[in-house]
């Protein structure tokens, strides 16, 4: 109630019913007994999840009523879209809004962009821009779609919001098919609650009534409510379900190997057109591409142009990139080894690696790598410093030289260029000779950019104390070597 007494118009969306509640109150007024049967013989790519359906939400009303942390916008490239949602939610919002989002100057299509709320019970509105929908270009239109859930939920996560409500993107003056971009929706949400299900408490899919007959056939494909469920929905699954984020498969794009690879490619082109791509792996040779002994030969009698030599870097690190996306690298990212958090006083982002926490001897190192990468490539596009703490590690957490050549070696020029500092944290004797001997005789360009730390004192001069999250097990240590810093934390009623 407002306080005149009269009914609020917003809506919060902890009183709304989440895709579990709907389901089991439509079980218990049907009189079924929502047993679910155990026998399953071929699991859905999107298995039964609990835990993921409590955070679903699909309501039938205006997004820009919901109370929640985030609301998203579609429009135009220039902002200025005229359309039902946008509409309103500058109504709602008031005119500052207009005045914020000429600051913004624009916004590409696939991207996302944040503003206040306003007036909004929201705190924020992302706006994003869906693309134009053309059949002949519709594996691009597929791309940008999901590039705008994808990033919207990205930005989400990075301001560590606990709910958003979803507008339908794909506005109807874009021509989008509404089924079709409602897979991409779907899948695109549930793939990244998969990953990042932690960081989100409640996603809103706010719909016309247009648009909710399609969300409630095609949710239980994405997020089955019982094993039932989903073994019903199997089948009417589409054939392109994307990778391990939701991101659209193109065959095209992918490394195509013959049957016999002997043979001259002239020989086997129109075989090759119409070959099953089922039989592309991940290994070694699935990744080679020409003839690389030759290349490797000339690169050696430097006959390789710098050019070529890049283009070659380059493709190598997309294909490292592309397997990063489609693992399933959830047993890495528990290990919580690698994570971002604030910036540092020049505004830089902060990515914090934790020694202790990675058990090299019990790990897949490669997944490892591809953690690293998969984490990392959207960061490397800025300027960026890296925290690594070095306290408490033993043998069992030393990441061996030849891994951290191979790291160095396959990572995007972006990664060197625009690494600002390494903080070395607590290093020991022995570590700051194995750093001296690593960036002297191996990777010589990292060298000038190691600071070592001995103390958080100093580290917080370059990074404030509130903008690093740090280990418990960090702050005990530090403490216990050097002194509580009362002025930033409360001394922990251990010490």
């Amino acid at each position: 109630m407002d306080p005149l007494g009269a009914p609020s118009q917003f809506v919060d969306v902890d009183s709304l019913p989440s895709w579990t509640d709907a389901y089991e109150a439509k079980q218990l007024d049907s009189h079924q007994n929502p047993v679910e049967k155990a026998q399953v013989g071929v699991r859905s790519p999107f298995p039964y999840r609990k835990d993921i359906n409590a955070k679903i939400i699909l309501w039938k009303g205006d997004v820009a009523l919901l109370n929640c942390t985030a609301i998203v916008n579609t429009s135009n490239e220039s902002l200025t879209d005229k359309n039902p949602v946008s509409e309103s939610i500058f109504m709602y919002a008031g005119p500052d809004l207009k005045d914020e989002l000429q600051k913004l100057k624009g916004c590409r299509t696939g991207e996302a962009k944040l503003t206040k709320g306003f007036n909004l019970a929201a705190r924020f509105i992302i706006h994003t821009v869906g693309p134009k929908y053309k059949s002949r270009y519709r594996t691009a239109a597929e791309s940008s779609l999901y590039s705008c859930y994808r990033n919207v939920l990205q930005l989400a996560k990075e301001q560590a919001m606990c709910s958003v409500g979803f507008c339908v993107i794909n506005s109807l003056k874009r021509c989008y098919p509404l089924e079709d971009a409602t897979h991409i929706a779907l899948r695109t949400v549930r793939r990244f609650l998969e990953i990042h299900g932690e960081t989100l408490e409640k996603v809103v899919f706010a719909v016309s009534e247009l648009e909710e007959a399609t969300y409630q056939k095609l949710l239980p494909l994405y997020f089955p409510r019982s094993l039932e469920e989903e073994i019903q929905s199997l089948p009417y699954l589409p054939a392109d379900i994307g990778n391990a984020e939701g991101e659209p498969v193109v065959p095209e794009r992918q490394i195509r190997i013959t049957e016999k690879p002997g043979v001259p490619d002239d020989a086997s082109d129109e075989e090759g057109l119409e070959a099953d791509l089922s039989f592309i792996g991940s290994h070694a040779f699935a990744r080679m591409e020409g003839d690389v002994d030759k290349q490797r030969r000339l690169i050696l009698q430097g006959q390789l142009s710098e050019a070529a030599l890049q283009k070659q870097h380059q493709r190598n690190y997309n294909r490292w990139l592309c397997q990063a996306r489609a693992e399933d690298l959830s047993d890495i990212a528990s290990l919580k080894a690698l994570y971002q958090t604030g910036v540092d006083n020049c505004g830089r982002t902060v990515m914090v690696v934790v020694g202790r926490n990675i058990p090299v001897t019990l790990i897949d190192m490669e997944k490892a790598l591809l953690y690293f990468i998969h984490v990392m490539d959207h960061i490397a596009v800025k300027e960026y410093v890296l925290v690594y703490f070095h306290t408490l590690t033993n043998d069992y957490n030393q990441l061996d030289s030849n891994f951290l050549k191979k790291l160095y070696d396959i990572v995007d020029a972006k990664y060197k260029r625009n690494l600002k500092a390494l903080y070395f944290v607590h290093p020991t004797f022995r570590s700051k000779v194995s750093a001296w001997f690593f960036t002297t005789f191996t990777v010589s360009g990292l060298k000038d950019k190691i600071h070592y730390v001995e103390s958080l004192q100093q580290l917080f001069t370059a990074i404030p104390p509130e903008q690093i999250d740090l280990p418990p097990f960090v702050l005990e240590y530090d403490a216990r070597e050097n002194g509580p810093y009362y002025s930033y934390y409360p001394p922990s009623p251990d010490l």
